[in-house]
């Protein structure tokens, strides 16, 4: 059965350290005032989807051990399919939030989706890393997201071809680090003669997006910040979710900024990715209009 959307990003189990008052220095040891877990990486991206109301699979080994049946049965209970492959280890993050920021330190076994198992669950759209564009089913939409590690073995090198993606998505340090231009708009600019549309998150700053629809920037939302760990896979989640309804540039951009500032509120993303009605309500108090278009029978019974 096809899905509206599947992340091919490795998924990991995210160990979140709240309420420190600063990240310990080598020797030192803090108290928490909690410890979550949640689950991380590509089930980020997948669980927002999920709750935005798209069909939703992780396309990712998990591990045949403790760590990967939590996982598993976290993702069951969000509505999100499992297709990938048992392995031997579950990647592990644990992280360390305080003053807006966060320090992760992460165990990644190095396990990775293949396109026969991606192609299996015959997407409608796909959100990948550029190490695994290789792998994007023909037809899918593709979304390609960077993370830091593949920001800094690209940097001052060139990038692959991206002309058949839907978007880049990037934060501005991963968007200065693979062009090393001097500000956001000049890298949007350069990665754009790489990619049909680029995307640059610019945190409280909103977004800024250059490409073939255009040169747009949407002003962030002021809130306030607890952990911002996830942010930027909620943000990809939303803005394939406002792309899915064919909502236009800038309004996929102002719904995608919305719900990444609305996840920074608590501790871990999950808990942060708030639901399709409380999106669109949310949305309705910044002037954004749904663009969830509702069956014909559904609109006769209102």
């Amino acid at each position: 059965m096809s899905v509206d959307l599947a992340c091919a990003e490795p998924a990991f189990l995210d160990l979140t350290m709240v309420g420190l008052d600063q990240i310990p220095k080598p020797g030192e040891e803090r108290l928490a005032e909690d410890f979550l877990r949640s689950p991380g990486g590509g089930a980020i991206t997948a669980i927002g989807a999920a709750r935005l109301g798209l069909t939703s699979a992780l396309v990712s080994p998990l591990g045949d051990d403790g760590v990967g049946m939590m996982l598993r049965s976290m993702l069951a209970d969000e509505g999100v399919r499992w297709d990938g492959r048992l392995v031997e280890r579950t990647p592990v993050t644990v992280i360390m939030p305080t003053d807006g920021d966060r320090a992760m330190a992460t165990f990644d076994p190095g396990e990775s989706v293949t396109a026969s198992e991606l192609a299996a669950v015959e997407p409608s759209s796909v959100v990948l890393s550029i190490p695994r564009l290789p792998l994007a089913p023909a037809g899918a939409r593709v979304y390609v997201s960077v993370g830091d590690l593949d920001a800094r073995a690209l940097a001052g090198g060139e990038l692959p071809d991206l002309s058949g993606a839907r978007a880049l998505l990037v934060n501005e340090r991963e968007a200065h680090l693979l062009t090393g231009a001097a500000d956001a708009e000049s890298a949007a600019a350069q990665l754009a003669q790489a990619a049909p549309q680029v995307i640059v998150t610019l945190g409280p700053e909103g977004a800024l997006a250059a490409g073939a629809e255009g040169t747009v920037h949407v002003e962030g939302v002021a809130v306030e910040v607890v952990d911002t760990t996830g942010a930027g896979d909620l943000f990809a989640a939303a803005f394939v979710w406002a792309d899915h309804w064919g909502a236009a540039l800038e309004q996929r951009l102002r719904w995608a900024v919305l719900y990444a500032s609305l996840s920074v509120r608590v501790a871990t993303a999950v808990a942060g990715a708030v639901t399709l009605r409380a999106l669109l309500e949310e949305g309705a108090g910044h002037g954004l209009t749904s663009p969830v278009r509702q069956p014909a029978a559904m609109k006769e019974d209102q």
